[in-house]
């Protein structure tokens, strides 16, 4: 009996630190949908029309950080980011693209995720990609108009695929965009580069060495203001076969999974905008480590299959008004699965001998800034809306204010999500507000605030958690 008693203590200890580790994943996630939102509204277009052009320049970034975690422990980071950028153009349609960014995380004493203090991300590239345009190079050296197109890019990118439930990350890929007449066929093999944070906490080196490949096919066909599509991607597990010693087992994490979807986009007039996503997601993945009563013994990992789904739908309706006002509502649903402690990492993961009903991937979507969970075994449910309120300001014209609130459920009341939780299924609700203010041409401030009210399946702490960001973007 003492055998099994340490056994299951193992189990235990090692569930507990891939949910402690997803702390590091979801603070990360939080950095990134923060980074990503702001980065998009300094991001420098390139004229159209222009025969030959060479643009140049870069970003400093100031940004202050206040996190409160699953332990109620609130982190303070002060992030400080130079950003270089690189755009050739000829004839708006062959381009080159470079972007760089080295940053340096200020935390004060003891507040790192990680455990490691300070960090310097030395120069490293974001984005690096060559694109051609078939139609924009026939109508600028042949004066050909065409309705048929080629769009090919490759190098570093960011691939946001579909709307974003699958996959919405920066890749080394090929992307080749085919368009005949309405139909619409997009082409993408590409892996992950090496800062990409995983899903699978438990793995070895999840947040700083990441390999997983993507490759898929996506149809679409334009029919009036409606686009529906359908896909197919399949990612690959690259990463390092490293084991993780569990008495005499030995876990090793691999997932693979491929993804069907199909969704449509596209207007109901002229104010009201929409888009719906549905996936199923299949393959293959490791189980947990798990204690056999029979056996007395730790049960080593086992090959289960994946039986997984998902659903985005949004909408957003524009108020047509002098003050560019728009309404957003969202739903967000992820299958989960009751045999987890974790819905995201091996360990902890899926018991042996049964189907993975955990929907796991690699998207981008707003789940809130302060609880910001995974999607996977959620129901999230957010309604919102922004405005420029003194459009007619000479100083504030350009200031955007907005809110969000964000209600959250488990899909499964008795499954995992990344953090402990009991069998109850209300998870808590969050109240967000934002405001953007570009005040100069050169000069942007970006304001987050999120706050969220746990609900009574949290079971760590049900005290509200807090997430607070200032930055401003000087360029230059």
């Amino acid at each position: 009996m003492r055998h099994s008693l340490v056994a299951v203590g193992v189990t235990i200890t090692l569930a507990s630190a891939a949910v402690a580790q997803t702390s590091i994943e979801r603070f990360e996630r939080q950095l990134d949908q923060i980074y990503r939102d702001t980065r998009l509204r300094a991001n420098p277009e390139v004229p159209a029309g222009q025969r030959l052009l060479l643009d140049y320049g870069g970003f400093l970034g100031l940004s202050f950080f206040a996190i409160d975690d699953v332990q109620q422990k609130t982190h303070i980071l002060r992030q400080y980011d130079l950003i270089g950028y690189a755009r050739l153009n000829l004839d708006n349609a062959h381009e080159l693209f470079l972007r760089a960014r080295t940053s340096y995380r200020d935390f004060n004493s003891g507040d790192s995720f990680d455990g490691e203090g300070d960090e310097t991300i030395w120069p490293t590239v974001e984005q690096a990609y060559y694109r051609f345009d078939l139609a924009r190079h026939l109508a600028a050296s042949r004066g050909q108009l065409t309705r048929n197109n080629v769009v090919f890019q490759g190098g570093r990118q960011f691939v946001y695929w579909a709307n974003g439930l699958v996959l919405g990350q920066t890749l080394d890929a090929v992307r080749v965009d085919l368009t005949i007449d309405r139909f619409e066929l997009q082409l993408l093999g590409g892996v992950t580069i090496d800062r990409t944070i995983d899903f699978d906490t438990s793995r070895p080196d999840f947040d700083d060495d990441t390999n997983r490949g993507f490759y898929g096919a996506l149809a679409a066909v334009r029919l009036g203001r409606h686009r529906p599509f359908v896909y197919g991607l399949i990612q690959r597990d690259y990463n390092d076969d490293d084991a993780v010693a569990i008495g005499p087992v030995e876990a090793k994490s691999e997932y693979n999974s491929f993804y069907i979807g199909a969704g449509i986009n596209g207007s109901i007039g002229d104010r009201l905008l929409y888009g719906v996503e549905a996936v199923y997601e299949g393959g293959e993945g490791r189980s947990d480590v798990r204690f056999d009563p029979l056996t007395q013994t730790l049960q080593g990992q086992s090959e289960e299959d994946i039986q997984a789904a998902a659903l985005n739908f949004r909408l957003d309706y524009l108020l047509a008004d002098q003050r560019r006002s728009r309404l957003t509502g969202e739903l967000i649903l992820a299958t989960g699965d009751s045999d987890r402690l974790v819905s995201n990492s091996t360990l902890g993961g899926n018991a042996p001998g049964t189907k993975d009903h955990s929907f796991n991937a690699m998207g981008l979507l707003n789940t809130g800034l302060a609880f910001a969970p995974s999607v996977s075994n959620v129901t999230v449910f957010r309604v919102g809306g922004s405005t420029f309120p003194l459009p007619t300001s000479a100083s504030f014209s350009r200031l955007q204010v907005g809110a969000d609130v964000l209600l959250f459920g488990k899909m499964k009341s008795d499954g995992a999500i990344d953090e402990p939780t009991s069998d109850d299924w209300y998870l808590g609700v969050e109240p967000d507000i934002f405001l953007n203010w570009q005040v100069t041409s050169d000069v942007t401030v970006a304001v987050r605030y999120g706050v969220f009210f746990p609900g009574t399946a949290i079971e760590f702490d049900d005290s509200p958690r807090h997430f607070f960001f200032a930055g401003v973007t000087l360029a230059f």
